[in-house]
């Protein structure tokens, strides 16, 4: 806006002052924030609630890198900067308008059409704005494929090579998961049916536990972990109390999670809708690691904390489809399930020889269904059959798809390392280097 300088100007002068403001500032007239708050406090929270789900990447990492032995924690932290990265560039190139087909660029979903940002500098008088920025909204998306990709990455740890993982990882953020995420939440097929899921229990989180079972089961267990009179041998991590900051990292990352997922922060409703969700939020994640915590030791005699700690992840992942609807206490009985679940699949997944290493497909995959079935104990819109028919959807899609490109992995460059590299570690094998050099080779 253009100023005027009082000094020297008269009185008779001073009295038009306001009609010649008014007349210069008239052309340039911002819009008032009742014309573009909505569009301001949407972008901020996009912008915030991506940058806490972006740290879950580090939440990742350190569970990761805290469960697995000492020998193999270089690698967990190659593949874990390696998939976010990837993720973020496969989004860009092909994801983000693949799954969000024709909106906000105007492209009809293709496989090669990268996302344009907001042109820079733009002012909202002189652009056709929408909810939120386009850059915003592109980012909050991008670290919820980052999160499904770091879903996989821990359950086949120990014994995969690192570069047809990442290949792997192209196929799911790039094609994979925007396809069947255009199912909801572009406006798709299940969108039409009803079908509900606030924040990705089986849209984010159920897909990454269908793509590593499909891996797990491809890959086959790491060497000794069953012996052939069926008994389970333990391997314990390197370092629980990095296994227990990974967790706490997550759980102030899935804040961002679930509160982002509310779309939208223009109004005084919106607000207290974030607000509730974070309560919510919490109050799941607290009572699955109490319930972890007290069925193990009724069944072991001690509390388990690696199992403690999925079971705050197992209550996170239940809560995820449906944060905003229920009560305090329905987020508590919801959450809790979720911990009993993940106590109870652990045995099941190793009776059956399925070797998860982190409890990944205990935490997203089982709690992810079982938190999109409770979806229909507090949200009325939603269905039961409905609720069964995208579970499934998902699930078979997911599964068959992630088959198909393990077995093509494997048939082409392998995807296990050797018995010796597993042996001695994938740290000084696979990448030459040790994240503990102090320690003994071979030490586990």
């Amino acid at each position: 806006m253009k100023r005027i300088t009082y000094t020297g100007l008269g009185v008779a002068a001073l009295t038009l002052l306001p009609t010649l403001a008014l007349a210069q500032d008239a052309p340039e007239v911002a819009p008032g924030f009742d014309e573009v708050g909505q569009y301001i406090m949407t972008t901020l929270l996009f912008c915030m609630a991506g940058f806490l789900v972006f740290f879950m990447a580090a939440g990742f990492a350190m569970l990761e890198g805290g469960l697995v032995r000492s020998k193999n924690v270089t690698m967990q932290m190659t593949k874990n900067i390696g998939l976010f990265s990837i993720a973020a560039i496969m989004y860009w190139f092909m994801g983000f308008n693949l799954m969000y087909p024709g909106e906000f660029n105007g492209y009809v979903g293709s496989f090669f059409s990268p996302t344009v940002l907001d042109p820079v500098g733009v002012e909202a008088a002189d652009a056709d704005i929408g909810y939120a920025s386009i850059g915003s909204d592109f980012f909050f998306q991008l670290v919820f494929v980052a999160a499904t990709a770091s879903i996989v990455s821990g359950a086949l740890a120990e014994r995969i090579k690192l570069w047809p993982f990442l290949a792997f990882v192209v196929i799911l953020t790039g094609v994979m998961y925007p396809i069947s995420g255009s199912w909801l939440w572009g406006e798709g097929w299940l969108d039409e049916m009803g079908f509900s899921d606030f924040a990705g229990s089986t849209v984010v989180h159920s897909v990454g536990g269908w793509a590593a079972l499909a891996g797990a089961i491809v890959l086959g267990p790491r060497l000794g972990k069953y012996a052939k009179d069926g008994k389970v041998n333990p391997m314990p991590g390197s370092n629980l109390a990095l296994a227990t900051l990974g967790t706490f990292i997550l759980w102030l990352g899935w804040f961002g999670f679930n509160g982002g997922s509310q779309l939208a922060m223009g109004t005084v409703g919106d607000v207290s809708d974030v607000s509730r969700i974070f309560a919510n939020t919490n109050m799941a994640a607290a009572s699955g690691a109490v319930a972890a915590m007290i069925l193990t030791q009724l069944l072991y005699k001690k509390p388990d904390l690696t199992l403690v700690l999925n079971g705050a992840l197992a209550g996170l992942v239940s809560i995820t489809a449906e944060p905003l609807e229920p009560t305090l206490f329905g987020a508590l009985w919801i959450g809790a399930i979720g911990g009993v679940i993940v106590v109870l699949a652990v045995p099941l997944l190793d009776k059956l020889k399925i070797d998860d290493v982190v409890g990944a497909i205990p935490v997203h995959l089982f709690a992810g269904i079982w938190g999109t079935i409770a979806v229909v104990f507090y949200n009325s819109d939603a269905n039961i059959a409905t609720q069964f028919i995208g579970i499934l959807a998902y699930g078979v899609f997911t599964f068959v798809a992630s088959l198909v490109v393990w077995f093509i992995l494997k048939a082409v460059v392998g995807i296990r390392v050797s018995e010796e590299a597993e042996v001695n570690g994938l740290d000084t094998t696979e990448l030459g280097m040790e994240a503990y050099p102090e320690f003994s080779k071979g030490t586990a």
